[in-house]
Order: C-alpha cells, then sequence, then structure tokens
C-alpha cells in the first residue's frame, strides 16, 4: 500500500538542473554539523575534572543521541513540508547556541542540557540535507550521491575526535566548543546564500506528516528490517567509542586529550572504502554485502574482547568495526532512500530514529558494562548487538529476498 500516493505534490526537485558543486557543498555542510556531536568524545575525561562530576561526563554522548533523536522524530518530517533553506539555517543558529551554553557550562548539568540540544538540532540538520541532496539527483546514481554526503558525514566525525583532542591538549576543552559555534554560524549563513529558496515537495499540515510517517514504517518492510539492521551496528559502534577514552586515558596507557583524539583517524579505512560502497549500492549487490560487513563487526569484537591492554589488537579491531559499522550504514541508506518519491525526509525520520536509538542503548549500556566490569563488558555488548543484527539481516533474507535494482 502507497500511502503517500494521495497526497499533493510540488514538483521533483530533481527535475531542475543541478550545478556540479551542489552535491559537495551539501556532503561538506554536512561533515561540518555532525562533527559537533562528537566533540565530546576524547574529551569526556577532561570535562569531568573540569566539572568534578566523576563519571557523570559519561552520559553526554547518550544524552546527545538522545536529542538527536527527538529531532528525528519531531523535526526532520518538516523537511517534506517546508521550505529546507530556512528549516536548515534556523536550526544550524539553534545548534551554534547550544554549543555556546557548551563552551561557558558553569556546571556538568548545563553541559548535559546544552549536549542535549546540540544532538536534537544537530541530527535535523543532517538528515534533512541528505534528503535535500537525494532529491538532486535522478535515481540512477542516487546511491552514490547518499553515500558521498554520508561519507563526508564519517569524515566529520573522524576528524572531530582528532581536532578536538589536539585543540583541547592546546588550550581547553572549552575552546573546542566555542569554535565549533562560530563555524556553525558561518554555516548557516554560507548555505542561507547558496541553497535555492525551493517550494516544500508536499502540502499537507504537520500533523498529517507525522501520521503518515508512522503509514509509511508500517507499511514498508524493508524500511523496517534495515532500521533495525542500523540499530544494532550504532548500538555496537557507540558502546565502543562511548567507553574507549576512558580506557585509553587510565592504566596501562594514560593518553592525554590529544592523544586519545588521533585514535579517530583509525576510522579512516570505513571512509576509504566508502566509493567501493556506492558501487555495490548501485548495482544492487546490497544483501551480500551487508551480511558480510555484520559478520566483520562480529570478528572486530571477538578481537576487541582479547584485547584488553595490547595496543596492536586494539587498532586492529577498531579499524575492523569502523569498516563495517559504516558500511552498513551505507548500504542502508541506498537501500531506504530509493523505496518513494517525495517522502524522503519520513523515510530518513524513520530509519535514524531506530538507528539513533540503537546508538543511544549501546552507549548506556557500554558505560554501565564498563562501570561494571571494564573492557570485556563492553565488547560483549557490541558482540551481542551485531550477533542480533546478522540475525534480523538472515530473516529479511529469507522472508523478503529482493535486491533493489537500478
Amino acid at each position: 500500500m502507497n500511502v503517500l500516493a494521495l497526497l499533493p505534490r510540488t514538483r521533483s526537485w530533481a527535475d531542475r538542473s543541478v550545478t556540479r558543486p551542489t552535491i559537495p557543498l551539501v556532503a561538506f555542510a554536512y561533515s561540518l554539523t555532525i562533527a559537533n556531536l562528537y566533540y565530546c568524545q576524547p574529551l569526556l575525561p577532561q570535562m569531568s575534572r573540569s566539572f568534578a562530576a566523576g563519571s557523570a561526563t559519561a552520559m553526554l554522548p547518550a544524552l546527545g543521541q538522545i536529542g538527536y533523536l527527538v529531532g528525528l522524530v519531531l523535526v526532520v518530517p518538516l523537511g517534506d513540508i517546508v521550505r529546507r533553506r530556512r528549516l536548515i539555517c534556523a536550526l544550524l543558529c539553534l545548534d551554534a547556541a547550544a554549543l555556546l551554553a557548551t563552551a561557558t557550562a558553569p556546571d556538568v548539568t548545563v553541559a548535559l542540557a546544552a549536549g542535549t540540544m546540540i544532538g536534537l538540532t544537530s541530527a535535523s540538520v543532517v538528515n534533512v540535507l541528505v534528503s535535500y541532496a537525494a532529491g538532486l539527483v535522478d535515481d540512477q546514481h542516487r546511491g552514490r550521491a547518499v553515500v558521498t554526503v554520508l561519507s563526508s558525514g564519517m569524515t566529520g566525525v573522524l576528524l572531530s575526535r582528532t581536532v578536538a583532542g589536539l585543540i583541547a591538549e592546546l588550550t581547553s576543552w572549552r575552546t573546542v566548543f566555542l569554535l565549533a559555534a562560530a563555524t556553525t554560524v558561518t554555516l548557516s549563513g554560507v548555505l542561507a546564500r547558496a541553497m535555492a529558496p525551493e517550494p516544500a515537495e508536499l502540502t499537507i499540515g504537520y500533523r498529517n506528516q507525522l501520521r503518515t510517517t508512522i503509514q509509511l514504517a508500517c507499511h514498508e518492510p524493508v524500511l523496517r528490517h534495515r532500521a533495525l539492521i542500523g540499530g544494532c551496528v550504532f548500538a555496537a559502534s557507540m558502546a565502543c567509542w562511548a567507553t574507549v577514552a576512558f580506557l585509553l586515558a587510565g592504566p596501562p596507557y594514560n593518553y592525554s586529550a590529544s592523544v586519545i583524539g588521533l585514535f579517530g583517524l583509525f576510522g579512516a579505512t570505513g571512509i576509504l572504502s566508502s566509493k567501493l560502497i556506492g558501487h555495490i549500492a548501485d548495482r544492487g549487490w546490497q544483501q551480500p554485502a551487508t551480511g558480510v560487513l555484520l559478520t566483520a563487526g562480529m570478528a572486530a569484537f571477538i578481537v576487541l574482547w582479547v584485547a584488553g591492554h595490547h595496543l596492536g589488537w586494539l587498532i586492529a579491531g577498531i579499524l575492523i568495526l569502523d569498516v563495517a559499522v559504516r558500511g552498513t550504514h551505507l548500504l542502508n541508506a541506498s537501500v531506504v532512500y530509493r523505496l518513494t518519491e517525495h517522502a524522503r525526509s519520513r523515510l530518513a525520520s524513520t530509519y535514524m530514529t531506530v538507528y539513533t536509538f540503537g546508538g543511544i542503548l549501546g552507549a548506556a549500556v557500554g558505560a554501565a558494562g564498563y562501570r561494571e566490569s571494564g573492557w570485556a563488558a563492553v565488547s560483549a555488548t557490541g558482540a551481542i548487538a551485531m550477533t542480533i543484527g546478522l540475525g534480523i539481516w538472515a530473516y529479511q533474507l529469507r522472508r523478503a529476498p529482493r535486491p533493489v535494482t537500478t
């Protein structure tokens, strides 16, 4: 059942000609915005000492993901029914305000509240940007366009950890957020001038938009399965990245914030594989490739489990994990954004809501497990999440073996 067939539509954005720099600009904006959500990860030990808050700051990644989730449910669906340029620029200004509040936070409570708002605004901006990019090209090239934008976001995530660690080591963690606020305001101005004032894709009310989002999720089994797989892999990833800074800051490593931040560069392997993922997506090979990547993710946590205090094994596990998580996410997105026209913000809202909920759960369980049982509990959490994802993939393969073709 196509729940969108009777909705009034405006003209498709794909009908107009697009200049070459458009997708790169969207990708660059995506990378700068998503970075705001991850600056905190290598800074958690330093922020904890600054606030004398013990392990309370360990909840910052999870709260950021909660804000992300709220934005996905309540804000991202607006991307189909309002002018996207106005929506994106307004959200970027709110994002900058939250970053400034974090930089000047007098205590951990304010920092956690501001971190939640950073998650909400960042989620809304980046997912509306992906929907915007998906509508700029025809279906034959949509897989590569989506992968290009998402891959740029992965670069932003990686560099955010490294840059944040280096700046914090030279100055303080507060400087990181001050610079991020200034960058976000500047980005809002650039996009206000660069994006065309396109009309909304659909002329329906907000309540109807939310209702059709729910209906879309109920009637698209491929969307549900891909969202659940995404939630599992992101849970595994967040369990690792929300706690690895504490592992590296303690014995026997005792690394500084700058060295911890450099660990983010090990995720570059995932980015290098993005072009290959794009070609796989456009050839309709998502199903077998997803199974391979989920199996690799399980293997990564086995490596991390035995890593303990062995740096080489730890790095190897992170490298494998990053390829598995990022590759699976890119393949999921290439499937989801092709399911139906004129509903890409709602597709993004549904997929990314489940994806982000998995991240929240993974970060929270990983942090709790680390406090109680150390790194072994984190590795077990990730391995279980990957195993569940592989089970969902196998179920989907058996029930609906329908590869996406172009």
